[in-house]
């Protein structure tokens, strides 16, 4: 998010029955090995018509306002058990509503918009967000293996900031990209072990809100330059990565339409190949708090923007109370491995499920299970309405794109 009001308005109504859902670096050195989790197999196993696929979930901003964080206060202090994580704030009943999504998949990622404070804080909202550092334990339990991390308020807190939220990161067991704490940690890429592949996700951001870069820390942040990303994303591909995924911090705040940046640097990244495989397999999207369209775009899926997961009461550009900021997608996409070894892994199945912040339980809801439970929710079906109505406005449900719970 950028320098904005937090916020809200009123909203539209559906379209379809299936509907739902729906900050600047100097450049560092080019990836040049790969950091692994999990156990995948090896790129001739990975790359073998025996090899086993795996599904992917991703979701939109996390972005703890000041609401958001006394809510997780109120929740460790009515916590059954008297045992709240750490620094008093617990995170974890927020996102009770989508761990069974998220843990079902083989591989889960977020995006941490914000930055961390010390455990005893103090801790903030907007415009400058430091956030208590047991959001990271919350992720953790909901089911997310790792997050990206650039976005344009990874410096809020400068250097001590970056350094504190990935140091929790480690501390649970979170991977993430994006930002960094060192040159050789900058220079390494994030990957992951999902079904026999070898998964690499490498993240940036548009800007990081006029905040300088640390002195001496050129590649604390990563920037939203497309030469340098297609750089990073061939030296994954070449230190072993299976499959690409490239997160990026971009867009037009309260506009649902991808504006031309978004358009002009997807279809550049999708069109970008060696030896003829893409050097991308897929673009997740955030940053403009609302939900924006997926697209397939040279045979590549881009999910331009997933809208927030988490966030307090928001207000658009004229200052109105805005329910879209409180709307996301969380995108859902089956990979299959390759007919033979070094082509590309297949999406054969893309989904998105329509989720909402619900204010006045702060939780995170998944909408297609709650209407489910009880059709007659009309602020959910609303919401739903309006997320599916997004996600599918430029086309996606030819290319096979459907909701799902």
């Amino acid at each position: 998010m950028t320098k904005r009001p937090p916020q809200a308005v009123a909203l539209l109504s559906a379209l379809l029955l299936a509907a739902a859902a729906g900050c600047t670096a100097a450049g560092r050195p080019a990836p040049a090995r790969l950091a692994q989790s999990g156990s995948p197999a090896s790129a001739s196993t990975a790359g073998s018509p025996a090899g086993k696929g795996f599904t992917l979930v991703a979701s939109g901003d996390v972005l703890p306002h000041t609401s958001v964080i006394q809510r997780a206060a109120d929740d460790a202090a009515d916590s059954a058990d008297g045992d709240p994580p750490g620094d008093g704030h617990d995170f974890r009943p927020m996102f009770s509503g989508v761990k069974p999504l998220v843990s079902g998949a083989d591989l889960a990622l977020c995006h941490m918009e914000t930055i961390y404070g010390d455990e005893d804080g103090p801790f903030s909202g907007y415009p400058a967000f430091v956030s208590p550092p047991s959001v990271a334990d919350a992720l953790k339990d909901a089911g997310y293996d790792g997050c990206s991390t650039a976005s344009n308020h990874t410096l809020d807190d400068g250097r001590e900031g970056v350094r504190r939220t990935l140091d929790r990161f480690d501390k649970v067991g979170l991977k993430h990209a994006g930002s960094a704490r060192t040159a050789a940690e900058a220079a390494t890429v994030t990957t992951y072990g999902a079904g026999s592949a070898k998964v690499a996700h490498l993240a940036y951001t548009y800007d990081t809100n006029g905040y300088p870069l640390p002195e001496g820390q050129p590649w604390a942040v990563n920037p939203m330059k497309q030469d340098k990303i297609i750089a990073d994303a061939r030296a994954a591909r070449k230190a072993g990565a299976d499959v690409v995924l490239v997160s990026v911090h971009w867009g037009t705040e309260w506009q649902t339409e991808p504006d031309e940046t978004q358009l002009s640097l997807g279809k550049a990244l999708t069109a970008s190949q060696t030896g003829g495989r893409p050097d991308i397999d897929m673009i997740l999207g955030t940053h403009a708090h609302i939900p924006q369209a997926y697209e397939k775009v040279n045979g590549t899926w881009i999910v331009y923007g997933m809208g927030d997961q988490v966030a307090g009461e928001m207000f658009n550009h004229s200052g109105a109370r805005d329910l879209r900021g409180n709307y996301g997608s969380i995108g859902r996409f089956t990979f299959a491995p390759p007919a033979a070894a070094g082509q590309r892994w297949q999406v054969t199945r893309a989904e998105f499920v329509p989720q909402m912040m619900d204010l006045s339980s702060g939780r995170v809801v998944n909408l297609p299970a709650a209407l489910a439970k009880d059709p007659d929710q009309s602020e959910y079906e609303t919401a739903q309405d309006a997320i599916g109505e997004a996600v599918l406005g430029r086309g996606a449900a030819k290319d096979g794109l459907t909701m799902a719970k």
